[in-house]
């Protein structure tokens, strides 16, 4: 079997630094409710796979969203542990101030932008003004999160066709409800999905949706040949969604997983999830 260096670039790295930030949504979450989560953590845990890595943003409370953006571009332009870009949080479902932060935020090593959806009403990715918003930061060369649940998908797809001037990264390979076992719809709308050539996938956060003891290859391995052979590993991206990866184990079971299934892929194949569709999406 080969086993050969990882060479992660991990498009999918939050941080959590409550001493600068609030982050109401981790109190209904024991993992994560209480210490920091910092860069130098994450470095000792990753030390040897991961070469790179890019912030996503963590979902602060609204009033800091912005600082959270110009804190983590602090970090990367002191070159930091190998952070080489952000995915920054925005609201373009509101006119009051967008473009004003499109502009603000093109001076801080801003990849793209994400808006947590799953927690919101579903109307909200349906209006006009969001899906004009989301136009002008595919008009800007950037790129953009979708982050919904696996009821959601259909809402996904709709979004992407109401925008195509963009690549749209999907998630957590659309977040399917693996504790329960639920594969039939999720697969069906994820093949949809993949039909869309600007759309692509982050294999990401499976382990956290497994039900408690089951977090292995084993549980997640269906929805990964799925996504596989939906997207392809050339639209492909590897993200640890840590630290949410706790909630499933941990970093380094995710990384021991990911070894497992490069070792079933080609080299090139492993290669372009690993890096290469990183690097093509981003423009590392």
């Amino acid at each position: 079997m080969r086993s050969e260096p990882l060479n992660l670039i991990d498009t999918h790295q939050h941080l959590i630094h409550r001493s600068l930030f609030r982050y109401s949504w981790t109190k209904a979450v024991p993992a994560l409710s209480i210490g920091e989560f910092t860069l130098e953590t994450y470095r000792k845990l990753s030390a040897g796979t991961i070469s790179k890595s890019i912030f996503m943003e963590t979902g602060v409370d609204d009033p800091d969203y912005q600082n959270e953006a110009r804190f983590v571009a602090q970090l990367i332009e002191n070159q930091i542990c190998g952070l080489v870009g952000q995915i920054a949080s925005c609201r373009p479902e509101l006119d009051e101030g967008f473009e004003a932060w499109l502009e603000d935020s093109g001076s801080l090593t801003v990849l793209g932008y994400r808006r947590i959806l799953h927690t919101e009403p579903d109307e909200i990715s349906r209006t006009t003004t969001f899906r004009r918003n989301l136009r002008k930061i595919g008009a800007r060369k950037k790129t953009f999160d979708m982050c919904f649940q696996a009821r959601q998908l259909p809402l996904a797809y709709e979004l992407a066709g109401a925008c195509s001037n963009m690549t749209l990264v999907l998630d957590h390979c659309g977040v399917p409800n693996i504790a329960d076992g639920e594969f039939a719809q999720w697969a069906k709308e994820m093949k949809s999905l993949s039909r869309l050539e600007h759309v692509v996938c982050k294999l990401s956060g499976l382990l956290a949706y497994c039900a408690p003891g089951t977090a292995n290859l084993t549980t997640i391995r269906p929805y990964i040949e799925h996504v596989l052979e939906c997207f392809g590993p050339s639209r492909i991206m590897w993200g640890s969604d840590w630290p949410v990866v706790n909630l499933g184990g941990g970093l380094l079971d995710w990384l021991n997983i990911t070894q497992e299934v490069f070792n079933l892929l080609s080299k090139d194949e492993a290669a372009m999830i690993a890096h290469q569709t990183a690097e093509k999406v981003y423009g590392i």
